[in-house]
């Protein structure tokens, strides 16, 4: 007969114990062997990679260069077409993105091929504020010394004329956001009382029975496209978006009832936050959403803010329909359009403050 035992969980070693085989304390694994780079073994290939990383820091420069070309070079004003636009437009970002890119590469390089790779282990130690402080300042004194940038002259000045340059983009733009630009030239658009809404970019203009239910319309006020001067300014002031409800799910404010027509309600398409375009309607939660940081308004309560950074509702175009049946506007926007900080320097301004 064989061991009746067999196979019994409490004396057979077919099942593991509690405790057994344990081992009482991970080993230790070291450091990995290192392996030294080309460029600590060969001089002649330091040397290269040196020339490398000057010439990815000197295409952020290149790229620095082609966005004050595109910035300068290239004049707005009211002769300006949208291909030339366009065409700015390509020359800021090609010159940004090379000026952001070539630094960022050039330095990951210079990490990679030039700057000490040896691995260390250290102990975790209690902190105290002047020894973390001192430990500090060591370790920036090192990384000084260990990358190199003292006794390679080539990479340091290529590295400091790029970082110049690199911040001075900035700065050219935000040289427009002048204080002596007018505010109050967002309080006045091309709409007035009577102008009929067109489509967008076709010009051609919309009668109520066009829109339908949940459908959304990108509309400027008709006679734009015939502008010689001042269209893309005028343009980005006047452009609307144009949806069509069911009456009973707006809710107007007192003075508001007759803004809307048959449930067909228009509001400036520029968000209240920075001036970015609202592009996506919602038609199930009738929400407008602004792509740039995600402020979201609800038309069917005046487009309030109902998500995200914007302030204040979006404006309200007022429409109604002329004896032909097409949409037109009953007046202007009863309020300045664009970013929220527009809408306070003309008040200030007006009250003389």
């Amino acid at each position: 007969m064989g061991d009746h035992n067999h196979g019994d969980p409490t004396t057979s070693d077919s099942v593991a114990k509690a405790g057994q085989g344990q081992v009482e304390k991970f080993q230790d694994p070291g450091l990995p062997p290192h392996r030294p780079r080309l460029a600590d073994k060969d001089p002649r290939a330091a040397n290269r990679a040196e020339r490398q990383v000057a010439v990815l820091l000197t295409i952020s420069v290149i790229g620095t260069l082609l966005f004050f070309f595109g910035y300068f070079a290239i004049p707005l004003d009211e002769s300006t077409t949208i291909s030339t636009l366009r065409l700015q437009n390509v020359l800021l970002g090609m010159g940004t993105a090379f000026a952001m890119l070539g630094i960022g590469v050039g330095v990951v390089h210079w990490a990679k091929t030039l700057m000490p790779d040896h691995e260390i282990a250290e102990e975790r130690h209690a902190v105290r504020t002047e020894e973390d402080r001192q430990i500090a300042e060591t370790m920036v004194s090192e990384i000084i010394s260990e990358s190199g940038i003292k006794r390679r002259r080539l990479i340091r000045y290529t590295l400091i004329g790029a970082g110049v340059l690199a911040i001075l983009p900035p700065i050219g733009i935000l040289r427009d956001l002048s204080k002596n630009l007018d505010p109050a030239v967002l309080g006045h658009t091309l709409w007035k009382e009577g102008t009929r809404l067109a489509r967008d970019p076709e010009g051609t203009p919309i009668k109520a029975a066009d829109v339908t239910f949940g459908s959304a319309f990108h509309v400027i006020p008709e006679g734009l496209n015939e502008l010689h001067e001042g269209k893309l300014d005028e343009k980005a002031k006047s452009v609307v978006l144009l949806m069509r409800l069911n009456p009973e799910d707006l809710h107007p404010s007192p003075g508001r009832e007759d803004w809307a027509y048959n449930g067909i309600v228009a509001y400036s398409k520029i968000c209240t936050h920075v001036g970015c375009p609202v592009a996506l309607y919602e038609q199930q939660t009738h929400h407008l959403l602004c792509p740039c940081h995600q402020s979201t308004f609800d038309v069917t309560q005046q487009c309030k803010v109902i998500f995200g950074p914007a302030s204040r509702a979006l404006p309200q175009l007022p429409i109604t329909v002329n004896s032909e049946g097409y949409l037109v506007a009953r007046s202007d926007f009863h309020e300045p359009v664009g970013p929220s900080f527009w809408e306070r320097a003309l008040l200030e301004k007006e009250s003389g403050r």
